[in-house]
């Protein structure tokens, strides 16, 4: 019996090595595909039980914005969403009123997981939306005032028209009957303006990139003078 009890030890203790070594071959999470809509509207990515909560109140048309897109991000990404140390979470803030609310609600009407691929092409194509949307104010003052007088979907659907970005969706997967029931969505576009209004009533936003770190806004509009922010919050631990 003795031998019958030692071999049954082994084998037991054999199975819990095993288990151990399979959790120890467990893969670490992939932070950086990890993306959820937050209570406040926007969407996070990363670790959620990061040491760091980074929240970018942003506009997709706003120069600054497009500069930590294409300088910061990517950094952001590889060295703290990544390793689990920072949570990144964008927020729209509406600084430039319907043709903010239009790439807002376009980008929001992608699948969860999507969002940020989607974010990061708007902002590399930024200029272009821009070109358009000048070129109209230009040639069509009186048109462009008009539509800012329409209900809010109409007015997101006529700018969204205007500056190519039905068609430029197109080209990240969302097709063009989605992406106008998106535009007159009255969820959508209230869930939007909520969380640009939480922006003035909590942290007092009024340009873009605001940088919330640990939720307390913080004097920082570039990397360069957001990472010391992070760093002080315990992200270079």
């Amino acid at each position: 019996m003795r031998t019958l009890f030692a071999l049954a030890g082994a084998a037991a203790l054999a199975l819990i090595g095993g288990a151990s070594a399979q959790q120890a071959a467990k893969p670490a999470p992939n932070w950086e595909s990890t993306v959820t809509v937050t209570p406040q509207g926007g969407y996070r990515q990363g670790n959620p039980d990061a040491p760091v909560k980074l929240v970018e109140y942003g506009s997709r048309g706003c120069p600054t914005c497009g500069r930590f897109a294409a300088e910061g991000v990517p950094a952001l990404r590889r060295d703290y969403v990544a390793t689990g140390k920072v949570s990144y979470e964008f927020r729209d803030y509406l600084i430039h009123g319907p043709p903010d609310l239009a790439m807002a609600a376009l980008n929001q009407c992608v699948p969860t997981a999507r969002f940020f691929p989607v974010l990061d092409a708007l902002f590399a194509n930024q200029r272009q939306f821009e070109d358009r949307l000048e070129a109209l104010v230009k040639s069509q003052p009186a048109q462009v005032n008009a539509w800012q007088k329409l209900p809010m979907p109409q007015m997101a659907t006529r700018f969204a028209e205007a500056m190519g970005l039905i068609a430029f969706m197109k080209t990240q997967g969302l097709p063009e009957a989605k992406a106008r029931q998106c535009l007159a969505d009255p969820k959508l576009i209230a869930r939007i303006a909520k969380t640009n209004a939480d922006a003035v009533t909590i942290y007092k936003v009024d340009s873009t990139p605001t940088f919330i770190v640990n939720a307390r806004k913080v004097s920082a509009y570039s990397w360069e003078r957001l990472l010391p922010e992070l760093w002080a919050n315990g992200a270079s631990d």
